[in-house]
C-alpha cells in the first residue's frame, strides 16, 4: 500500500485527477486547514465558511484535470484562487455590503495598524469584524497582493472606491489595535 503522504503535489494531482480516492483525501488533508484560514479571511460565519469550503473542494476536484503543475507551490496558489473566488461569489450573492465612494477628505496615507504583540487570532478577529466591503478589499490588497485596478475589476467598483475602502479598513483596524493595546498593556 502506497504512503500518499510522501508524494509531491505533482504526483498527487495526477492520481487525484484520475479518480484515486486516497490521493484526493491526501490533497484534502494536506490543504484543508490552510484553505479554511483563507476562506475565513472573507467569510466570518462558521457554517457559511464550511459550505463555501465544501463547494471549493468540489470545484478543485472536478477541475484537477485542467490544472497544470508549474512547480512547488503552484497547486496551493491555484487552490487559493478558487477559495478567494468562491468566497467573493458567496459574499456577492448573500451579503449586503456597501462600497463607499472616494472622499477627498481621507488621509493620503492611512495609519498602519501596528499588530506586534497581538495574538494572531485576535488580529484575525479584528479583520473579520470589518464591514464586508472593507474586509473584501483589505484581504484582496493585503493577502491577495492585488492592485486597486484588479480589485475594482473583481468587485465591479471604481479604483477610487477600492482605495477608499482600504484606507477606511486600515484606519478602523488601527483604532481597534490601539484599543486592544490600551486594554491589554499589562498582559
Amino acid at each position: 500500500m502506497d504512503d500518499y503522504g510522501k508524494y509531491g503535489d505533482d504526483r498527487l494531482v495526477k492520481l487525484a485527477a484520475e479518480g484515486d480516492g486516497r490521493a484526493m483525501k491526501e490533497v484534502y488533508d494536506r490543504y484543508v486547514e490552510y484553505l479554511s484560514a483563507v476562506c475565513a479571511r472573507y467569510i466570518s460565519d462558521g457554517n457559511d465558511r464550511k459550505d463555501v469550503l465544501q463547494e471549493c473542494f468540489v470545484r478543485i476536484f472536478t477541475s484537477l484535470g485542467r490544472f497544470r503543475f508549474r512547480g512547488e507551490g503552484s497547486l496551493r496558489a491555484w487552490m487559493i484562487r478558487i477559495v478567494v473566488n468562491e468566497s467573493l461569489r458567496f459574499l456577492k450573492k448573500t451579503a449586503s455590503y456597501d462600497f463607499i465612494d472616494y472622499e477627498p477628505s481621507l488621509p493620503d496615507v492611512p495609519e498602519e495598524p501596528e499588530v506586534d504583540g497581538i495574538p494572531d487570532d485576535v488580529v484575525n478577529d479584528m479583520i473579520l469584524s470589518l464591514p464586508p466591503g472593507y474586509r473584501m478589499v483589505f484581504n484582496l490588497y493585503v493577502f491577495g497582493k492585488k492592485s486597486h485596478k484588479e480589485i475594482a475589476k473583481m468587485l465591479n467598483i471604481g479604483e477610487s472606491s477600492s482605495a477608499s475602502q482600504l484606507s477606511r479598513a486600515k484606519t478602523l483596524l488601527a483604532k481597534r489595535v490601539k484599543e486592544y493595546k490600551a486594554t491589554h498593556k499589562n498582559d
